[in-house]
């Protein structure tokens, strides 16, 4: 963590000084606005946070509950979110208090006696085998906090508005606030008060049931599958011996998916309740706890479960539903969006595989430093029609997962031929549930695959996967990724050829071209703004760390920052094995050692990789998703 570069800090350091919007925030919602978040979910509160380190923008989120959440039924974290969790500042913490998902069990009919179940595998978890960040167990109340915290602590000072509801939204064709939202109040003195308030920007973070889908006439695309579970949060005693291991379990009696929570007591039970006939017109969401824990007994017999308490408990049907689109302008109209879907508002599916809360998260994280970069002027409108088209497809590929995840747990015993079928798909497809799938294909954000044999390691348009290095300024091996923090700016990684700090090389031919006025750097950096306001750029040499002469280093990886004008010694970095770490970043990723760059976006995802010569293509790239902030004015407005 770095700070005092805006002076001394005695206190949190967490707690970034108030700036713009976060000085004198008003307590009550505006009249205007630049951006309306509706919603105060996963989705809703990461965008929040994202959107407070932006404090030249205005953003309120208005949610229709009296206060925060208290009780999540969300709870699976996967890898790629907790390293989301680290971009925002808060992943060691969480990890503390929550379940680390270690192994996955497999259960089946007893084949001497079927009415009974064995084990039949014993897998590790895949997220020890793909990343450093673990798959986790915790309340979604607790990830909402934490985003929360990170919201208020921000710059822009974001604090939900409690107790106001959503009730209709106009955009209309002009305006500089043409969003027009109907909210009324549902709690306080000002209950069933309903006004106006005017938008730049609508996001709906609204949930299944969104109002804000609903307003832009979009339609989900999809129905409920025949098939129904009940869920339950439980204390109990029992005598099943993996009742704190994951587990999948395939009975004669049926199915369960059981999940160790968080603290240590605490579970939850998904428990198969069958198919569900036609015109059951969702009477099967009534059933009863009893029955629940009934059918779970039955299941895990020979072993058997005394519930002491339930803390929560549902019914629901499965349903794969994705929406026809995730913002209110469609391909022909020739305009840029106004209103943007995320979340469940857009996308619903079964929650067996521990993928709604993750994706939405991951929804909030690609809009937010979009949005921020349109509105302080830094990027154009345009940038934000990537939204819907980098979304939607990761969301159609999550409904085809999770349908096919949601038929193998549902399964008879009589429709298993291979007993380690579930395992070995669980196990197959762990880069999918992770997260670490996902990759967005070219657009004006991400260029296209010419130079991707440069470093294999860093595909295109899929999240930069993190090695460590050795910071040079003081020998500590560091994870190269962790020191990209969700502050909105891009990384500009630079993978030097093999001539040392100082002597003649490609690298220092790129850092002048990157300290010249041409650059993207001095481009599309504001006036009075910090050298690395817009681009984080560091450098990765090939030699060990105690081979690095920091003061032969070129200028662009040592900026002065802040009022004080600080050297930031932070950026300057060695890819050699040390007697800290036997990783070389140049061989675990494929990276050429003629020297590479690779941009990344502010949402960790890899724009482009090019070589160390490639100026030209570096800086035409960036002017495709930046404005130049020295051109003149009109020039800016049209761009």
């Amino acid at each position: 963590m770095q700070f005092h570069h805006h002076g001394y800090v005695s206190a949190d350091p967490r707690v970034q000084d108030a700036a713009g919007t976060g000085i004198d925030r008003p307590v009550e919602l505006p009249d205007e606005t630049d951006v309306l978040i509706v919603g105060s979910g996963p989705a809703g509160m990461l965008l929040a946070a994202q959107m407070s380190q932006f404090p030249g923008v205005t953003t309120r989120l208005i949610e229709r509950r009296d206060g925060r959440l208290v009780l999540g039924q969300a709870d699976g974290i996967q890898p790629r979110s907790v390293e989301t969790f680290q971009a925002f500042g808060f992943a060691e913490r969480i990890i503390a208090e929550a379940y680390n998902i270690a192994w996955m069990n497999f259960w089946g009919p007893d084949p001497e006696n079927p009415d009974n179940i064995i084990r039949t595998a014993r897998t590790e978890d895949y997220a020890l085998k793909i990343s450093e960040f673990p798959h986790l167990i915790v309340n979604q109340a607790r990830v909402l906090d934490y985003f929360a915290e990170a919201a208020a602590h921000g710059p822009g000072r974001i604090v939900p508005d409690y107790g106001i509801e959503f009730t209709g939204l106009t955009v209309h064709d002009d305006g500089d606030f043409p969003v027009e939202v109907r909210v009324r109040h549902t709690a306080g003195e000002r209950t069933g008060e309903e006004r106006i308030v005017r938008a730049k920007y609508v996001v709906g973070c609204d949930g299944a049931r969104s109002g804000v889908r609903e307003a832009i006439g979009r339609k989900h695309v999809g129905a409920f599958s025949a098939h129904a579970w009940g869920v339950m949060d439980v204390l109990v005693n029992t005598d099943f011996p993996d009742w704190r291991t994951k587990c999948a379990i395939n009975a004669e009696a049926g199915n369960i998916l059981l999940i160790p929570r968080e603290g240590g007591y605490l579970c939850r039970v998904y428990v198969d309740l069958g198919a569900v006939a036609a015109d059951d017109d969702h009477r099967v969401r009534q059933t009863p706890i009893d029955e629940i824990i009934r059918r779970a007994n039955a299941i895990l017999h020979p072993y058997s479960l005394d519930v002491k308490q339930v803390a929560w408990h549902s019914v629901y049907e499965v349903g794969h539903r994705v929406t026809d689109k995730f913002d209110d302008v469609d391909v022909d109209q020739g305009h840029d969006p106004r209103v943007f879907l995320t979340g469940d508002a857009c996308h619903t599916h079964s929650a067996k595989a521990g993928q709604g809360m993750n994706v939405s998260m991951q929804d909030g994280f690609n809009l937010g430093w979009k949005l921020g970069h349109v509105l302080t002027g830094l990027s154009p409108a345009s940038l934000l029609s990537t939204y819907s088209a980098e979304r939607q497809p990761v969301a159609q590929q999550l409904i085809d997962f999770d349908r096919e995840w949601s038929t193998l747990m549902a399964r008879k015993p009589e429709e298993i031929s291979d007993p380690q079928e579930l395992a070995t798909f669980y196990l197959g497809t762990a880069e999918f549930p992770s997260g670490f799938m996902t990759q967005y294909g070219p657009s004006m954000i991400v260029t296209n695959a010419a130079h991707q044999a440069l470093a294999d390691g860093f595909p295109l348009g899929k999240r930069f996967k993190s090695v460590e290095v050795v910071r040079v300024c003081d020998g500590n091996p560091v994870h190269l990724g962790h020191h990209a923090k969700a502050d909105g700016r891009w990384r500009i990684y630079a993978f030097a050829d093999a001539p040392a700090a100082g002597e003649a090389s490609v690298l220092s031919d790129w850092a002048a071209f990157m300290a010249s006025p041409e650059s993207p750097v001095q481009r599309f950096t504001p006036d009075g703004a910090d050298v690395d306001a817009v681009f984080d750029v560091k450098v990765v040499y090939q030699q060990a760390h105690e081979d690095v002469d920091i003061t032969r280093v070129p200028e662009l990886f040592l900026p002065k920052t802040g009022p004080l004008g600080l050297t930031d010694w932070e950026k300057v970095y060695a890819a050699a094995p040390s007697a800290w770490t036997t990783d070389d970043i140049f061989e675990e990723r494929g990276i050429s050692r003629d020297g590479v760059v690779v941009v990344v976006r502010p949402d960790q995802y890899v724009a482009a990789v090019l070589p160390l010569a490639a100026t030209g293509e570096l800086a035409a790239f960036l002017a495709g998703a930046l404005v130049d902030q020295h051109a003149p004015a009109l020039e800016r407005v049209l761009n």
